[in-house]
């Protein structure tokens, strides 16, 4: 097997990557499946541990989307961005060696097994400050600003300290770079900004309310879009909207396993951020950088934030 390593930082990846093709990609090993393609988790010879990526190729988008992503991560370097340790290719099949998040995603953690149990609301109000600082980065640091264009809870990674890191940067484009005529319509119900869906309209306000519906999901602990019947579903902004400007009803939607654990004027703070962030109109949303300024002051220092925690007293859990 004839395997080509386009870039390497960390680990010479490229002495033993294709016994790690051969051996790795078995269901066990297995860390999430996505359109083209699987992620998997595998050992290299200097017992490194990474995360492979593993898409198939026969369509041009995938092959798009993996020259897109790999291109993207060679210049892209931020502790809230996926780190790209190497790419390859066999075939019709494109590899991409990732650092290893062992976390998962924050996806599996709100709405896997564990139902959200392991993130407290400090630990969520640190993935949020997380996943803004990376989105920051990508608006006002890039230049040209990239716009991620698919950002969901199944692309914010976690490390082992809950770190979150953007990840899968294949649909992300170059802000200035789109028009209707050759960028496909592309993104994740529930996620997708109204002016996108409706005209094509992208920019960097389109990120600002995929953010938003994150926020959500990590203050209500509910899905994006959750079905009401086999022919109906319903988006938790459309759902949640009405209560979370309602500060008698807003406490009765929280996630239960934060309930009551938090100063509620940090509650009503967070859903007026994500209120700001899923609104209709794009101009009426805040900057990434407004919204990072915002939940910096809810995240205890320890874990990144300015927030003394020992100044706050928590009411405790209700029982009932």
């Amino acid at each position: 097997m004839s395997n080509q390593i386009l870039r390497h930082t960390e680990s010479d990846v490229h002495q033993n990557f294709s016994i790690v093709i051969d051996i790795n990609f078995k269901e066990s090993n297995i860390l999430g499946e996505g359109g083209f393609g699987c992620v998997c988790k595998a050992s290299l010879d200097d017992n490194l541990v990474v995360a492979i990526k593993r898409l198939n190729c026969e369509c041009q988008y995938a092959e798009r989307e993996y020259e897109n992503e790999v291109e993207l991560l060679s210049e892209i370097q931020h502790p809230n961005v996926i780190s790209l340790l190497g790419c390859g290719s066999h075939e019709d099949s494109r590899f991409i060696i990732y650092e290893l998040m062992q976390n998962g995603s924050l996806e599996t953690q709100l709405h896997g097994p564990s139902h959200g149990s392991a993130l407290t609301w400090h630990m969520r109000m640190k993935i949020a400050l997380d996943t803004a600082r990376g989105l920051k980065y990508l608006h006002e640091h890039c230049y040209p600003a990239v716009i991620h264009r698919d950002l969901k809870s199944s692309n914010i990674l976690l490390d082992a300290n809950f770190n979150a890191k953007l990840s899968d940067f294949g649909l992300a484009i170059i802000d200035g770079s789109q028009n209707k005529n050759n960028i496909k319509l592309s993104g994740t119900l529930g996620y997708v900004a109204p002016e996108y869906l409706l005209d094509g309209k992208l920019t960097d306000k389109s990120d600002v309310y995929a953010f938003g519906v994150v926020l959500l999901e990590l203050l209500l602990g509910r899905k994006p879009v959750e079905k009401l019947s086999s022919s109906q579903c319903q988006s938790i902004v459309t759902w949640a909207m009405p209560q979370l400007t309602d500060r008698s009803k807003l406490p009765n939607i929280v996630d239960n396993v934060i309930k009551n654990t938090m100063d509620p004027k940090h509650l009503f703070q967070v859903a007026a951020v994500a209120v700001l962030c899923v609104q209709p109109e794009p101009c009426y949303r805040p900057l990434i950088a407004d919204v990072l300024h915002s939940l910096i002051p809810l995240v205890p220092v320890e874990l990144g934030g300015t927030l003394r925690v020992s100044q706050v007293t928590h009411q405790p859990p209700n029982s009932s």
